[in-house]
């Protein structure tokens, strides 16, 4: 595991997350996740992208749960389905 303080490039940060660099700059400037700069290079610790990715994962799992009742009190959901056909 990197240590917390340790600084990604804008390339690097958005590797690591699975995105696009552009993406992840949107995020930046918007002030979704925190950044320094170098010069005029944006930096994000690693500390804030283990946030990010938590906080992101989190609101995805709320997200799928949710739908996953709706659709199983919609009665949609067909329990003899394995997703392995």
């Amino acid at each position: 595991m990197l240590p917390e303080n340790e600084t990604f490039t804008t390339k690097a940060a958005a590797n690591y997350l699975g995105m696009s660099r552009q993406f992840l700059v949107n995020l930046l400037e918007n002030g979704d996740l925190p950044f320094h700069k170098v010069g005029s290079h944006r930096r994000v610790t690693f500390k804030d992208l283990l946030a990010y990715e938590k906080e992101r994962d989190s609101k995805r799992r709320g997200r799928l749960d949710a739908l996953s009742e709706k659709i199983d009190e919609a009665g949609l959901y067909d329990a003899s389905y394995r997703g392995d056909q």
